[in-house]
């Protein structure tokens, strides 16, 4: 591992809302191929820090690399290429109502056609969205139905295949578990974990469920009050000897991290 370049480095980022400090010095490497977790709070930034990878939010400081290149500093159309190696899965799956669950699943890949000039028609379209929905466990004939005939777990499982379509070498899960039952909870994380094996992808995720963190993550951190406060081993979530982790994973009431809870 020494002297690899990581697939995404970050240093130093911070970002504020107005007064809200909400990143404050940043720091992470993610290697090749790791699943990464990122644990904390709701409203401590983890959302936000995808967004700022993403290119959704700019950063008031700091500099996020993929493959070695600071793309904070690229201009829109010279960062586009980065963001390409990018898939998806967003909390709520984040379908088109008014389209249908294949088009819904094949949406990338047609627009990267109309972009990159390598138009795929839609009877290739089809195709490829029923193989990905095959791949996520499902049958390819749901593809003709709209999302608002799915459940929640097969909504999720929707949006992972439109997360893998394009084969991205990096793939975020924001909150993949959120509003399922614990079974289909396990059943999404064993899907992402093959998926992210089969395709060779680094991945990170952000979640407050740990038992999802721990089936999905080879290493983990927690972002508190705008940093990392610990990194290591996801099978040591549970037993970090970090007493801000340890509170937080074990859901003590009592600790270091004081929970407002007046009404």
């Amino acid at each position: 591992m020494t002297g690899q370049t990581p697939k995404i480095r970050i240093r130093g980022l911070c970002k504020s809302f107005g007064p809200k400090v909400v990143l404050n010095g940043v720091d992470l490497d993610v290697m090749t191929g790791t699943s990464f977790v990122i644990i904390g709070g709701s409203g401590t930034g983890k959302s936000v820090l995808l967004r700022c990878i993403l290119g959704l939010v700019t950063p008031d400081a700091g500099t996020i690399e993929i493959d070695g290149v600071d793309v904070t500093t690229l201009s829109p159309r010279h960062r586009e290429p980065y963001m390409e190696k990018i898939g998806m899965l967003f909390q709520n799956a984040a379908l088109f109502d008014s389209l249908t669950v294949w088009e819904n699943v094949a949406f990338g890949l047609m627009a990267a056609g109309r972009q990159h000039k390598h138009r795929i028609s839609r009877a290739d379209a089809k195709k490829r969205a029923g193989e990905l929905l095959e791949q996520v466990g499902m049958d390819p004939a749901v593809g003709a139905l709209s999302p608002a005939e799915l459940s929640g777990g097969m909504q999720k499982r929707v949006g992972l295949a439109r997360a893998i379509a394009a084969r991205p070498e990096i793939l975020f899960f924001d909150e993949p578990t959120t509003g399922l039952d614990p079974i289909m909870g396990a059943v999404i994380d064993g899907l992402i974990v093959d998926c992210v094996r089969k395709l060779g992808s680094t991945a990170i995720a952000i979640t407050h469920d740990m038992a999802s963190a721990q089936r999905i993550g080879d290493q983990a951190a927690m972002l508190y009050e705008g940093r990392l406060i610990w990194q290591g081993p996801a099978t040591s979530l549970l037993d970090s000897g970090n007493p801000i982790v340890d509170q937080f994973t074990h859901g003590r009431r009592e600790g270091p991290i004081k929970v407002d809870v007046r009404v």
